[in-house]
């Protein structure tokens, strides 16, 4: 009897159709069977001995909440018995309803139940506490994580023995997970998580790597990449890396109309095991970026959702560094610009932030220079040893790329048709800060603001607090000018100031959108008594214009 292994994740909803993914012990078919009669099948599919199903569900109702089981070869396996949470529901929105929209980045897999966290309470973890307690309560209608959804070179203790019964852990690279299987336990280990396993099973999640779902610092420069192929691991690594990525992040990502246009979901699931095929895929996605696009949109009613990818898709060339490939440079510009009038909000995803603290926006820039050769090849080695050693990597980095961005940005909210908020929401850096720029002789009619929030649960280094609390000051604004002058740098074309922030721990922002109304909350986990964790709301603004 097929039995369920992990999932079920509800993942694309619309008004009337959503999917579910899951993964089962067996070759078998997966059922969703929803409350009010709709619900839908799919054949499981194989991958390196694994078995999953994205499930479409057609026939749903505009602003409506279906409970929904699953069943495999007709025996239900979700709810799982005895389960202490309420009914997994799929939500739809209506024509007129807000959306209410959690997003953070970078989490660990939280310890068994019992075992001690060293790094605090689990955001996540304490989100589906407080939905459980609550069933009728507020939830996000969706759930947007912007990368490291997984750590795959920084392993927690239990896994780590699990890789030392499988490998030598001597051998490159160690403690790291090295192949696809060894992938699937950290998903495994992530997402069996009691509380988030039925958190994603009720809110929608969308997904967007960052590094550390690959590796530190991945595609950071061509000189990187060279060094990384260079070495007997690092191919199986990426390769692996790519594919568990297709099938446990981005195909959810996709509604059921381009999973059913998609050739490459068409091969997986039409040969009996599409190892092969979604390996080529991946190693084609490697190879060569630009053949691949892993940026999506959504829009949910009158919120436009960009999800940029600031990992794979960027030109390493030191002559030519962009953040994007022109391609996708002008597919993101397309879809920012595509009917204007026709939403209220423009979300822009992507796991990096646009804005960063002066001083480090500066240093970036410079490192950027030094590292074309700008001062000649014994200040391009520095620039280089200092951009992997200081993560110096962000959009800043990429100077033509954030001057572009800063264009598309003033453009998309700007004009008579303009949205009344243009949010770019970003985590990576391990804290949470509110920061808006300003153009020189140009006020666009939305507001723009850069929204950052991480982690969900990891640890924050003193001195990352003590960096970036400085690195907003005007002492350090004053150096990052004498960075600049020493690589030649012009400066960037937008200028900005902190709003918001910072602020540290595991937590959570939410934006409450309604109309033309833009309300932001974000929420720290905090520990109580009897051993609980409560969301402590930190800050709680009104965005719109």
């Amino acid at each position: 009897m097929a039995g369920l292994r992990l999932g079920p994740l509800l993942r694309y909803t619309d008004g009337s159709s959503a999917t579910v993914w899951a993964e089962t012990s067996r070759p078998c078919t997966a059922e969703v069977r929803c409350a009010d009669g709709s619900g839908g099948t799919a054949r499981t599919f194989q991958v390196a001995g694994h078995h999953y199903a994205l499930v479409p569900v057609t026939g749903l109702s505009p602003g409506t909440a279906t409970a929904y089981e699953v069943f495999l070869d007709g025996t239900r396996v979700w709810p799982l018995p005895g389960s202490p949470f309420p009914p997994s529901v799929i939500r739809t929105l209506g024509e007129e309803d807000g959306l209410r929209v959690a997003f953070g980045s970078c989490r660990w897999a939280a310890p068994p139940a019992g075992g001690k966290d060293p790094v605090g309470p689990d955001a996540l973890d304490t989100l589906a506490a407080r939905i459980a307690a609550d069933a009728e309560g507020e939830r996000p209608d969706v759930l947007l994580l912007l990368g490291d959804q997984v750590y795959a070179d920084e392993t927690s203790a239990d896994t780590r023995r699990w890789l030392a019964a499988r490998r030598d852990l001597d051998d490159p690279p160690g403690s790291e997970v090295a192949d696809y299987e060894e992938y699937t336990r950290l998903y495994h280990e992530s997402w069996l998580d009691p509380e988030v396993r039925w958190l994603l099973s009720t809110v929608p999640s969308y997904m967007i790597f960052d590094d550390h779902d690959l590796v530190d610092d991945w595609n950071t420069s061509a000189a990187w990449v060279a060094d990384m192929r260079a070495t007997d691991w690092w191919q199986e690594r990426v390769v692996s890396g790519l594919m568990s990525y297709w099938v446990h992040q981005h195909a959810g990502n996709l509604s059921p109309a381009e999973l059913a246009a998609d050739p490459l979901y068409a091969a997986v699931r039409e040969t009996p095991d599409g190892t092969d095929v979604l390996r080529a895929f991946a190693a084609r996605a490697d190879a060569d970026p630009a053949s691949v696009r892993w940026s999506y949109r959504r829009d949910f009613g009158r919120v436009r959702l960009l999800m940029v990818d600031s990992r794979a898709a960027r030109v390493l060339a030191e002559d030519s560094r962009a953040m994007l490939d022109p391609e996708e440079a002008k597919w993101v510009r397309e879809q920012a610009l595509d009917a204007p009038g026709s939403y209220d909000h423009l979300l822009v995803g992507t796991s990096l932030p646009w804005l960063l603290p002066h001083l480090v926006h500066d240093v970036e820039e410079w490192s950027a220079a030094l590292c074309r050769g700008e001062k000649g090849e014994r200040w391009a080695r520095r620039g280089e040893e200092l951009r992997r050693r200081a993560d110096l990597e962000h959009w800043a980095a990429f100077p033509d790329s954030f001057a572009a961005l800063a264009a598309l940005l003033a453009e998309a909210g700007s004009g008579s048709r303009a949205p009344a908020t243009v949010c770019v929401l970003s985590g990576d850096v391990h804290h949470a800060y509110l920061a808006e720029p300003s153009w020189p002789g140009r006020r666009p009619g939305a507001r723009v603001v850069q929204l950052t929030c991480s982690p969900v649960h990891n640890s924050v280094p003193l001195s990352i607090r003590l960096g970036f609390r400085f690195g907003w000051s005007a002492a350090a604004r004053a150096l990052g000018r004498r960075f600049r002058r020493h690589g030649g740098c012009a400066g960037p074309p937008v200028d900005w100031r902190k709003t918001g922030g910072p602020w540290f721990g595991n937590q959570l922002m939410t934006l409450t959108l309604r109309g033309r109304s833009a309300r932001l909350r974000l929420e720290r986990a905090r520990a109580a008594r009897g051993g609980r964790a409560v969301l402590r709301t930190v800050t709680e603004r009104e965005l719109s214009p």
